[in-house]
């Protein structure tokens, strides 16, 4: 089997600068398995690549649609799959980067994606139920998914609904899973809590320097609403309020922190939980840049 490697990680731990490196050593090119990088205009926000690192190194999957497109997840597996047997041909080393491990473990586990396209009057009919009966009814109809999710995203919990009413069959039953044909390696990086929100603060702070909010203005101004799936990403959601009179710059940029600060956890959470063997290296510690480099390396010249 060829080689896949796959590198994963909590927001600003340090994922592009350490893929950067290993593409440019390893004959590598760059597959984003980042959700929120898929979007044209959204750059600031979303700590997408530069253009001078996506011309240094081949980026795939970055702007591939517009702010008011959606892809679904099954749409993007096929995506990667097609770009992953691209590089592969071209002689060259995929690597996946990107901490949506929703996303990741399609792509590394195979998930089987129930091919249901969205019904978007059964899902305004679910989402007027409300979080606490949308998980009850999940839980009656397929507990299974309901163990696996967690019911404060409600935009997951509508959609194993939406599959399982539609399919007339449980959501959890149709997620079967055929392992894909490579060998695939997965880091991962960590940092300590302290050190990691210090990072985020920090990106944060320079994203405002940059002009997110005056990116947000212009995706404002080109038609681009606030209820939108892509405007929930994390510093476009919480700008909204200011841009709307709702509360001050000062109180939305500090809510930007505090809700990145939340989700790296929850990042962290997902990884744990999913059963893809991941190999962890510290990124505080002296010495980890060489450290992941022979290990990749070593595996690299493994037999499969």
């Amino acid at each position: 089997m060829q080689k896949l490697l796959v590198v994963v990680g909590q927001t600003a731990v340090g994922k592009t600068a350490l893929s950067l490196k290993l593409a440019k050593a390893l004959n590598g090119e760059i597959i984003s398995v980042d959700s929120r990088l898929f979007y044209r205009g959204m750059d600031i926000g979303t700590a997408k690549p530069s253009v001078s690192e996506q011309t240094v190194v081949p980026h795939h999957l970055i702007d591939i649609c517009n702010p008011d497109e959606t892809i679904s997840l099954g749409a993007f597996q096929r995506l990667a799959y097609q770009t992953i047997d691209a590089v592969l041909a071209n002689g060259r080393l995929p690597i996946l980067v990107g901490g949506t491990a929703q996303y990741v473990n399609a792509v590394v586990e195979g998930w089987g994606i129930p091919e249901v396209p969205p019904h978007l009057e059964l899902r305004q009919a679910l989402a007027a139920l409300g979080g606490e009966e949308l998980a009850r009814w999940l839980t009656y109809l397929d507990p299974v998914a309901a163990e696996r999710l967690d019911p404060r995203n409600v935009r997951r919990v509508i959609r194993a609904l939406e599959v399982t009413l539609v399919a007339g069959q449980p959501i959890s039953e149709l997620q079967h899973k055929t392992p894909p044909p490579y060998d695939i390696c997965v880091i991962g990086l960590r940092r300590e809590r302290e050190v990691l929100y210090e990072r985020i603060d920090q990106r944060i702070d320079q994203m405002v320097q940059e002009g997110l909010l005056d990116e947000l203005i212009a995706l404002r101004d080109a038609g681009y609403g606030r209820k939108l799936p892509s405007m929930s990403g994390l510093g476009y959601k919480q700008l909204w309020p200011y841009l709307e009179g709702e509360m001050g710059l000062e109180e939305a940029v500090e809510r930007i922190k505090f809700e990145t600060h939340r989700f790296a956890r929850h990042q962290a959470t997902w990884f744990r939980k999913k059963g893809v063997l991941i190999h962890w290296f510290d990124m505080d510690e002296a010495g980890v840049e060489t450290a992941v480099f022979d290990f990749v390396t070593e595996w690299l010249s493994s037999e499969n």
